[in-house]
């Protein structure tokens, strides 16, 4: 390595400072670009793209940490050699100066010699008449310095500024100062002093090689510890990748292993595990809801399959002329009058649950369930004289009181004739049965209804609110309906924001609790508008 040039010199400012010469070709005239440029530039981007995540962390750090190295490498060694070269300078100003003179003194006493250091050329000039001071072991070393011929004038206005020459041999370089003096006789010259800079470039050179060396080993240091930090790092995103293989193989119950939320994998895993929950909750409800929907399917085939057989086999009786006296065509008739009253029946209560799972808006209003309960309890007094029916207060000992709520009177009133026609139907004849009406402290209103009949197992009661679910296994039609009564209870509850549940009566048999939200809840509820919940 050689010397950097001083700023000031003005002798062959090029040598040191030649460009590369693929620099100097980009600079030609007529210069082209690759025309394979701009593929190989496709080419590495496309592999880039495919290595994986660590594989570029990695790569980018050892960069980095290369680049940062060269740069601190070749600032080092930049400073180095200023400061060897400034020493240099310093050595020239004091020692060189003092050396030119004592020698410039001899010559002009006696012409004797005298003692020259080693290392140090010497150059008189005089007229044309020059003479040259140099060792010859310096000579071999570092050459002769190539000092051009500098004038009276060019000498006293460098005012002893170092410069830098080249040497007689290649890739070595000279630091010259050059002074006028004036001789005993008049005649005017020029002295150079000069100091080979070959130990300096030695120097830096042994620096640059420790320094690549040791920056050789950093970086080889660095990859490895980079790789091994960085899959470490990466390791929740493998198991991540390992989770997400898993429930895309239909495992939706894996999840994410925790990691701390001050972490950017610990909140993508968090975020994950959640979405995760969500995703099989909405996988589960979806299979339940083709569970239950298969089954409605069946079960509405199966309901609609008995009536439409039975008015099928008469109608083919009729036709084949198997009913030949008057009562035998009454009672034909009659039946299937029946069995079409059975299916127009079911195909209502399909037809309202079907609306009610649409979601279609309520027409609610003020309604008063004292006055319903009042209404139903006539119904069943209508319907079975023989029981014991009554409308007593929700809280033992208190009266019985308007009890407001908002919602659809029709709905509500189907939910009632639902209620009491299966405790009518399910309960021995002459059970009693009472309605209660009251305001709860919550300041929703409430009714339920009461029986004294066997009750229901709590094995069934859990599921009485299905749709086509009956206590009763059989499907005739004596034991009990379609199964589609409580399940229509509670869809029109669901749609008025309130709650129903079964518990058992005290002493024996069910009942059926319902609750509504009041004025005041209604009002708070923004946005409502009597919209449905489902049930299912």
């Amino acid at each position: 390595m050689t010397a950097a040039p001083d700023d000031r010199t003005d002798e062959r400012p090029d040598d040191r400072l030649d460009r590369p010469a693929a620099d100097r070709a980009e600079d030609a005239p007529g210069a082209t670009a690759d025309p394979d440029g701009g593929r190989s530039f496709v080419r590495v981007r496309d592999w880039w793209d495919g290595t994986t995540l660590a594989s570029r962390l990695v790569a980018i750090v050892t960069v980095l940490l290369a680049v940062g190295l060269i740069l601190a490498g070749a600032t080092a060694a930049t400073l180095l050699e200023g400061t060897l070269v400034r020493q240099v300078d310093t050595k020239l100003r004091t020692e060189g100066t003092q050396v030119a003179q004592q020698r410039l003194s001899q010559l002009d006493l006696s012409g004797s010699p005298f003692y020259t250091p080693s290392d140090y050329y010497l150059r008189y000039s005089v007229g044309d008449e020059e003479l040259p001071i140099l060792s010859e072991t310096t000579r071999e070393q570092y050459g002769t310095p190539r000092v051009p011929t500098i004038s009276v004038a060019e000498a006293t206005a460098r005012r002893g500024d170092p410069f830098t020459v080249a040497s007689t041999q290649p890739g070595s370089h000279w630091r010259a100062v050059a002074y006028s003096f004036t001789m005993n006789d008049g005649a005017r010259g020029t002295a150079v002093v000069a100091l080979p800079l070959g130990d300096i470039a030695r120097t830096v050179r042994h620096m640059a090689v420790v320094l690549l060396l040791s920056g050789l080993g950093i970086v080889l240091l660095g990859a490895a510890a980079g790789t091994w930090a960085v899959r470490r790092s990466l390791r929740p995103l493998r198991e991540i990748e390992t989770t997400a293989a898993s429930i895309a193989a239909g495992d939706l119950t894996q999840r994410v292993p925790a990691a701390s939320e001050r972490t950017e994998v610990g909140r993508l895993g968090a975020a994950l595990n959640g979405m995760l929950a969500q995703i099989e909750q909405a996988f589960g409800a979806r299979t339940a809801s083709e569970a239950r929907m298969r089954r409605f399917v069946a079960d509405a085939s199966h309901e609609l399959r008995t009536p439409l057989a039975t008015i099928r086999g008469y109608g083919e009786l009729y036709r084949m002329g198997a009913l030949t006296t008057t009562d035998q065509v009454d009672d034909t008739m009659r039946r299937i009058e029946e069995s079409a009253t059975r299916m127009g029946t079911l195909v209502e209560d399909l037809l309202a649950l079907a609306r009610l799972d649409e979601g279609r808006p309520l027409h609610t209003g003020p309604v008063d369930l004292t006055v319903l309960a009042a209404d139903a309890v006539s119904d069943l007094h209508a319907l079975d004289p023989t029981r014991t029916s009554r409308l007593l207060p929700l809280v033992d000992g208190a009266d019985v009181s308007p009890c407001v709520v908002v919602g659809e009177e029709a709905r509500l009133r189907q939910v009632l004739a639902n209620l009491v026609g299966n405790a009518a139907q399910h309960t021995p004849p002459g059970t009693p049965v009472e309605i209660a009406v009251g305001v709860l402290p919550t300041g929703e209103g409430a009714f339920e209804v009461r029986d004294h009949g066997p009750g229901i197992d709590p094995e069934h009661a859990a599921r009485v609110f299905e749709r086509f679910y009956r206590v009763d296994a059989s499907r005739g039609r004596d034991s009990g309906g379609a199964g589609l009564g409580m399940a229509i209870v509670a869809a029109i509850v669901d749609a008025h924001h309130g709650s129903v549940r079964l518990s058992e009566t005290p002493g024996g048999g069910t009942t059926v609790r319902v609750t509504l939200p009041g004025p005041a809840a209604d009002a708070r509820s923004e946005g409502y508008h009597g919209g449905f919940l489902p049930s299912e």
